[in-house]
């Protein structure tokens, strides 16, 4: 993996808004005696306001970004879950449908355009950022004009309990994360602290939550963590999870993203754990590396998700592969009926679906967890369940 010395500089402009983001993480280090965790690091690099990466309008996704996510590639992703969507809501006699985290608003406008002609009730996007709600409405705006009415944006989660499909692509693996390393003595807190007056990592005994929350982790592992070994562990993670269930009565909740389960994230061939960065298409290992200009991600413990959701009286109705899924909702057939080899949007489509389905592209890093209540789906969501391995 690169380290930050091997990626492009950055145009003066962001260099100077990185060095804002960094006198803020500075203050937050000072008011912490020193160490600022690293899921507080997280939280103020990537959310705070008018700062934070998500937060900030630099462009993220696309060609023009750091990072390409799966509706960005073309129209099939969101056909694929515009079939999954629609069957959910025939069978509820109808509903609404909210995405939380919209990105660009790639998925919103495809999934809306492969609604048209049974389009849902409303459709709700909640988002923090104030630049991606004004990219969203142009392209929702761009391709279905006659759905934009339809579309609200939201501030927060909607206090009443709705029913219909609730879609979260790529959010879980944005949500802040503890880092920790096992020590001699037991777990040790990774966080941020200064070092000749540069951000560099910081070591603390960890704290009571933490140590408990590993000491469940460890309990639950088949082979334990060996002294050495680091990881992160998303305390924020149920939390959310369980606020994010609590806004759906009835219906499905669809959760997207890169990860695996417990047994696979902490697996002994695995670390230094799972945190990576993202900066102009490049994965690389340096969290400090102009903070407010790059993505920071962990992967999601679906496991920990699966437990959470039933917790909150949710059914685990699906877990699987990216892959699986889509191929379950018929994303071969529109490649099948492609004009033929030499015509370019075919080509397109071909190379899109490829990407999607590939298992060294997002076909088995990508996982889908589907949870419901008060409903079982009576169609498809996967060509292979995995929930045994949850």
């Amino acid at each position: 993996m690169e380290t930050g010395f091997d990626l492009p500089l950055p145009e003066a402009g962001a260099r100077e808004h990185s060095d804002r983001v960094r006198a803020l993480v500075v203050a937050r280090i000072a008011a912490g005696g020193g160490f600022l965790s690293f899921a507080d690091y997280m939280d103020t690099v990537l959310y705070a306001p008018g700062l934070g990466y998500y937060s900030a309008g630099a462009e993220k996704f696309g060609a023009a970004g750091d990072f390409v996510t799966a509706p960005e590639l073309g129209t099939a992703f969101a056909r694929c879950l515009a079939r999954l969507t629609g069957a959910a809501l025939r069978q509820l006699g109808g509903g609404v449908v909210l995405e939380v985290g919209g990105g660009s608003g790639a998925l919103a406008a495809g999934l809306l355009l492969a609604m048209r002609d049974a389009p849902p009730e409303r459709y709700l996007l909640l988002d923090v950022s104030g630049d991606l709600r004004q990219r969203q409405c142009r392209a929702i705006a761009a391709t279905v004009p006659e759905l934009l009415d339809r579309v609200t944006w939201l501030d927060e989660l909607p206090p009443a309990p709705l029913q219909g499909v609730v879609i979260a692509n790529e959010v879980l693996d944005a949500l802040p994360v503890e880092r920790f390393r096992m020590g001699p003595g037991g777990p040790v807190q990774l966080g941020v602290g200064l070092a000749e007056g540069r951000l560099a990592w910081a070591e603390r005994p960890a704290p009571a939550p933490l140590a408990a929350a590993i000491a469940k982790l460890v309990e639950q592992l088949e082979v334990p963590l060996a002294e050495g070994c680091e990881g992160e562990i998303g305390l924020r993670q149920g939390p959310w999870l369980r606020s994010l269930l609590a806004t759906l009565g009835r219906g499905l909740a669809l959760c997207m993203d890169y990860g695996g389960t417990r047994h696979e994230i902490h697996h002994p061939g695995r670390r230094d754990g799972t945190l990576a960065c993202h900066y102009r298409h490049r994965r690389h290992a340096d969290p400090f590396f102009y903070p407010g200009l790059q993505d920071l991600t962990a992967w999601v413990d679906f496991s920990a998700a699966a437990e959470t959701a039933a917790e909150c009286g949710c059914d685990v109705v699906a877990y699987a592969t990216q892959a699986h899924v889509l191929l379950a909702s018929g994303i071969l057939e529109a490649v099948r009926a492609g004009t033929g080899p030499g015509d370019p949007a075919r080509l397109r489509e071909v190379q899109e679906v490829q990407r999607l389905l590939l298992p060294g592209e997002m076909g088995e890093r990508f996982k889908l967890l589907a949870l419901s209540r008060g409903f079982t789906p009576d169609f498809a969501l996967t060509v292979r369940d995995l929930r045994s391995r949850l």
